[in-house]
């Protein structure tokens, strides 16, 4: 049996390796899709006009530093905007008039939703709804806009002749 367990023991070690990496991967995947939000979070729901780039699990951010994260997303059947719910640290009080932008980290970086504190004295509780929010920035239609409106008058097709 001993020298079986000498013959085998990088197949052994590879085995665990393996086990391990699984283990880790699955607690990855459990935190970066909301399922590790903290216990006792506060839920709360923002209404966005757009909201790509933000998925389950994106980060919610309060002057860059993360407090939570989307832990849902759905289509309001009424207003037709992105309903998210997003989870925060209870340790965070945020003032209840606070407000949440859709932003990224810069041209390529990764989106997260940004809640700008407002000046209420009430905070944030579980259920509210924050109401002041701005959706995310289509990068392609800003250019395209770009590119239309670049010619001036000229590019309106008709010219005016000149006065003599």
């Amino acid at each position: 049996m001993k020298s079986l367990l000498r013959e085998n023991i990088g197949e052994a070690l590879v085995g665990l390796f393996v086990v391990l990496f699984a283990a880790w991967f699955v607690w990855f995947a459990w935190g970066a899709t909301g399922g590790g939000a903290k216990a006792g979070a506060i839920h709360v729901t923002a209404l966005f006009p757009n909201s790509t780039g933000i998925n389950v699990g994106s980060e919610v951010r309060v002057a860059g530093m993360k407090v939570g994260t989307v832990t849902s997303q759905a289509l309001d059947p009424q207003s037709f905007q992105v309903k998210a719910t997003l989870a925060i640290d209870p340790k965070v009080k945020l003032p209840a008039d606070s407000s949440a932008a859709i932003t990224s980290e810069g041209f390529l970086g990764a989106t997260f939703v940004s809640l700008i504190p407002g000046g209420d004295t009430v905070p944030l509780k579980d259920g509210d709804t924050i109401a002041d929010t701005q959706g995310a920035m289509d990068l392609m239609s800003m250019v395209g806009q770009f590119i239309n409106k670049s010619g001036g008058a000229a590019a309106g097709g008709a010219e005016e002749a000149p006065k003599p």
